[in-house]
């Protein structure tokens, strides 16, 4: 039994009260499905991924290969999945555990997939319960109808079948009973009304809440600073203004869920291997990788249309930020520090954003604290990283450049770049805020500067002690000491003005 199979095991001592009790006779073999019923992802999107990623300059065969038909596409794409890939899949673990009772009862259980031998012999590797293997092999696509057929003629007295989709009803007609792997309400009743319905594994159903991990909506927290230049600027009692800000926020919240989409799709293997990482929706199934694509085009078109109508300018900046953000998804992640400077950037590109749409004048100050204040943050992301990855027994973190022994040197950085920050922000008060006269009490903004210091000497702490999340973002919306020094903040900034 593989370390694999082990691993995605559930223990039959606690789910199988749960477990419908088959009266069926052991003799008639479970069917099983791979693509959406065994796993919750398709391991032809998968090898898809995969090629692009690996071997990316064979891309343009793959129009040559759809022209000698869908089987030829999954044999030459199946060459492409090793069994490392196959290994990090994610299942369906309820029907998993059902199939692995079943296994011991001593009914045989056979997978019939879609899927090229190539990839199968692969998974029936990693599942030692599996007996024997059906899948297409080249010149055969085992799909709908086809599969059917060859399971009517290999098991004439029947056998029961797994499946998740309207391409399996051809089979479970031909079945004794059917088991229904995340189907919809819809397609079970029609199920039921062509055989007896056995079992019934749902998953979780693509909800918003599945839709906001995706998207990380949380993450649209930071685009607020696209609308710091306009207050500062003066512009805060102009409605144009606010109306080309508010369409350059939400344009910018949506090419960034882009990037984070595609970047997730580029990391799958290596966020299936990490210890939060593995439940971002791609990771774990709940998220199919053709919807993500689609989501991608989408946030892609929506940014673009709505950053043209905010103005050319800021069409040009949405631009400017796809370019670096790609850069960093495809290959500058894996940089040490190159990384965390560029993820400054991208976070200050916001500001840059605000400036160009709310035509006021350019802050270099602000520019060059931004900068270094998201600096410190991003080293404080990449610090925990590097503790949990400690913490699990690891050297080094899968899909970035940092080892376990980078962690003083990255720990030393981000202090100072915190300090830094402070000392920048100081600056500007003194060089650009105070003359400006936008402030009736500027002295009040003295005060930025001490919560400044303490949120930041906080989230440090924090990092220290092994108690911050992976994004410190995320865990600064939450945190209630957090929220308060924003609160703070705010009053201090309503003081000086007024």
């Amino acid at each position: 039994m593989t370390e694999a199979f082990l691993r995605d095991r559930i223990n039959f001592d606690e789910c199988e009260l749960g477990f419908p009790s088959l009266k069926l006779d052991l003799s008639l073999p479970l069917v099983l499905d791979l693509d959406g019923t065994l796993f919750t992802t398709d391991t032809l999107h998968e090898a898809l991924i995969l090629l692009l990623k690996l071997r990316w300059r064979a891309a343009w065969k793959i129009p040559l290969w759809i022209l000698q038909g869908r089987a030829v596409v999954k044999a030459q794409l199946g060459a492409i999945v090793r069994e490392a890939d196959i290994a990090c899949f994610p299942c369906n673990p309820a029907l998993l555990a059902f199939a692995e009772r079943e296994a011991r009862l001593g009914r045989p259980i056979v997978m019939a997939t879609a899927a090229d031998r190539l990839i199968a012999e692969k998974v029936g590797s990693r599942f030692a319960f599996i007996s024997e293997i059906i899948s297409s092999d080249g010149h055969t696509n085992l799909r709908g109808r086809a599969k059917a057929d060859e399971l009517a003629r290999r098991y004439p007295t029947g056998f029961i079948y797994a499946g998740d989709s309207y391409q399996d009803i051809p089979v479970w007609k031909h079945s004794s009973g059917a088991v229904l792997a995340g189907v919809s309400p819809r397609l079970a009743k029609r199920v039921e009304s062509i055989t007896d319905v056995v079992a019934n594994f749902p998953r979780r159903a693509l909800g918003f809440n599945v839709l906001r991990r995706s998207l990380r909506l949380h993450q649209w927290a930071k685009n607020a600073l696209i609308f710091v230049p306009l207050v500062l600027g003066g512009k805060a009692a102009e409605p144009a203004a606010w109306i080309h800000t508010l369409a350059a926020f939400v344009a910018f919240g949506l090419l960034a869920s882009g990037t984070y989409l595609l970047n997730d799709l580029w990391d799958l293997r290596e966020d299936r291997q990490h210890w939060s990482k593995k439940n971002r929706p791609l990771a774990s199934g709940d998220l199919s990788i053709a919807l993500g694509i689609g989501l991608i085009a989408v946030c892609g078109l929506g940014a673009f249309g709505l950053a043209l109508a905010a103005g050319p300018g800021s069409a040009a900046m949405l631009a400017l930020y796809l370019v670096l953000s790609l850069g960093y998804s495809f290959r500058l992640k894996r940089e040490p520090i190159v990384d965390v400077f560029l993820l400054a950037t991208l976070f200050t590109m916001r500001l840059g954003l605000g400036v160009v749409v709310a035509d006021v004048a350019f802050s270099s100050w602000l520019i060059v604290f931004s900068t270094f204040i998201f600096l410190s943050l991003s080293l404080a992301k990449r610090q925990t990283e590097i503790t949990r990855m400690i913490a699990h027994g690891q050297d080094k973190t899968p899909g970035r450049g940092y080892r376990a022994s980078d962690a003083p040197f990255i720990l030393a950085t981000g202090v100072a770049t915190m300090m830094a920050s402070v000392l920048i922000l100081v600056l500007y008060l003194v060089d650009d805020a105070f003359p400006t006269g936008f402030y009736h009490h500027p002295s009040f903004l003295w005060g930025f500067v001490v919560v400044i210091f303490l949120w930041l000497a906080r989230i440090w702490l924090l990092c220290h002690r092994g108690e911050l999340l992976d994004d410190p973002v995320a865990f600064a919306l939450k945190d209630r000491v957090s929220l308060f020094y924003a609160l703070v903040m705010a009053v201090i900034f309503v003081a000086a003005v007024h």
